[in-house]
């Protein structure tokens, strides 16, 4: 007994989870459609972020989550915090012992999902090999947005440390901070991260991105940009290889937008399957399938948008695109080859790939359990360089708690 109680429960339990769960690892990003792994592109993680492993990827996790994972995440947690404080009580705790203990949980919960929000912080970034393949996000904003809160040069900063090579500006019902962002890209586009300009409306009460509108497209939306002006997508989709590329973003009622149906027709020809928007991460999930089928029977490319307003420092999901030579053009002209290839190529000019995250699916049980099944998850996409940063930090902290206890004692004693 003695022996037991000497053992350091805390550090040894997450030593044992970090090594163990090294026997059930998995690539840390997926096949966004069929959820296997990816020959194409791999995930590259900077020395900063290895060294602040247990950070970067907690905080990374949590950004990840839904919002109804995040309220069974918290209450786990509470129930766990309730089961150890009523343990306590039977060792005869006070209740000014309690109170701290609660209050110390609260001050961490709010410092930790503040941290995954607004702190700086190194960013896990998408590679590929072969230098033809195009790494885009279809969906981001602006300050020009009136719910964007970064610039347009910290947005292109988030992209490259993210790994993208190309990003659409799509700001609601504005194409100012799209214009900003070309106008101060790389020329050719292979030298650093382009912004291409497009922009977020309504059509029929769900939300789209037209690239190319209101700078290649004239008269697609309503005088105050925020809606589809039917009539006008129409007309403009009447010359074959020239139609307007309606990109669907985070749909919420499949029932409401149908696929075009062919050359010379207005319709969406792209649809996100992977989204970045906390309000949106788990409708888009749960409909994955759907969303899946929808492209495959109306011959839709699949997107992947981060969505990204300001905050976060991890992307969701990156949309790879095989375009040769790309990257000696001009961006205008990518622009066009980009929607030339989702027109022609549909279903198969695009492969979405996502950071693998625990995804409880319809299942009540399996979101229950997600004080459990999230940690899981994190732990299985580590590489072996971050569980040696895991067990470093544990171990480290773990000496400097006891170090600190001991001058307590010595100073009470003295």
């Amino acid at each position: 007994m003695t022996l037991w109680r000497r053992i350091p429960l805390v550090p040894t339990a997450i030593s044992a989870a970090v090594l163990l769960t090294a026997g059930f690892a998995v690539s840390p990003v997926r096949d966004a459609a069929t959820g296997a792994d990816v020959a194409e592109a791999y995930l590259t993680r900077s020395l900063g972020y290895v060294a602040m492993s247990p950070v970067s990827e907690v905080l990374d996790t949590l950004t990840l989550l839904s919002a109804r994972q995040h309220i069974a995440l918290l209450l786990g947690v509470l129930a766990l915090f309730l089961t150890w404080r009523s343990l306590r009580a039977r060792s005869g705790s006070t209740t000014r012992q309690h109170a701290m203990a609660a209050g110390t949980l609260i001050v961490g919960i709010v410092a930790t999902y503040a941290a995954a929000a607004i702190m700086p912080r190194p960013m896990a970034a998408l590679a590929a090999d072969n230098g033809n393949i195009v790494k885009i996000d279809f969906h981001s904003h602006t300050t020009a947005s009136h719910d964007g809160h970064q610039s347009v040069e910290q947005l292109r900063e988030w992209h490259r440390g993210a790994g993208f090579d190309v990003a659409y500006v799509t700001d609601h019902a504005a194409v100012s901070g799209a214009e900003q962002g070309m106008a101060n890209n790389p020329n050719p586009v292979g030298t650093g991260v382009t912004l291409l300009q497009s922009i977020e409306t309504t059509w029929s009460g769900e939300h789209v991105s037209i690239p190319g509108a209101q700078r290649i497209y004239m008269g697609l939306l309503t005088t105050n940009l925020a809606e589809v002006d039917t009539q006008g997508l129409r007309l403009a989709s009447l010359v074959p290889g020239r139609e307007p590329v309606v990109i669907w973003n985070h749909p919420r009622d499949l029932t409401q937008l149908k696929p075009a149906i062919g050359p010379g027709t207005d319709g969406v020809r792209a649809i996100e399957v992977v989204s970045g928007a906390p309000r949106d991460i788990d409708n888009v999930r749960r409909a994955r399938q759907k969303i899946v089928l929808m492209g495959q029977g109306g011959d839709v490319a699949l997107t992947a948008g981060t969505d990204n307003h300001g905050f976060g420092r991890v992307a969701p999901g990156w949309t790879l695109m095989l375009i040769v030579g790309w990257r000696g053009a001009t961006p205008d002209a990518l622009a066009l080859e980009i929607d030339k290839v989702l027109r022609e190529g549909k279903f198969a000019a695009t492969k979405v790939v996502e950071r693998r995250a625990a995804d409880p699916g319809d299942s009540a049980l399996r979101l229950a359990a997600s004080v459990a099944t999230v940690p899981y998850r994190m732990l299985t996409t580590l590489s072996a360089d971050e569980r040696v940063s895991w067990l470093v930090w544990t171990w480290l902290i773990f000496a400097a708690a006891i170090f600190a206890r001991r001058n307590r004692t010595n100073r009470g004693t003295a």
